[in-house]
């Protein structure tokens, strides 16, 4: 399960079978997280975009602990992005909208 904190900079990743301990945090944003999205073909990547442009993708770590994790992969709008959606039906491209725009990203 992912979540975000209000006005937070950061993801945080907890399994249901034992919640009081993160999985992962996910904090490389500059600003605010508004949307995470998790990929549909693959439990160990999500990707989260936030009011700093940024839209950032990760590969989940397979043992819990503190741990640094960098992104797979950056892009950055022209301005804050509001939502995204990870296509289920054509798992290599995301949505994301910002200003007023929609673009597509291929991942």
């Amino acid at each position: 399960m992912a979540t975000t904190l209000m006005d937070s900079n950061k993801v945080v990743i907890l399994d249901i079978r034992s919640p009081t301990m993160p999985v992962a945090e996910l904090d490389r944003h500059g600003a605010s997280v508004k949307a995470i999205a998790w990929a549909p073909q693959s439990y160990k990547h999500i990707c989260s975009t936030g009011n700093d442009t940024h839209a950032l993708i990760w590969e989940l770590p397979t043992v819990a602990g503190p741990n640094e994790i960098d992104p797979l992969s950056m892009y950055s709008a022209s301005s804050e992005i509001n939502q995204l959606q990870w296509s289920a039906a054509q798992p290599d491209w995301i949505a994301i909208d910002f200003s007023n725009k929609m673009q597509l990203l291929k991942v």
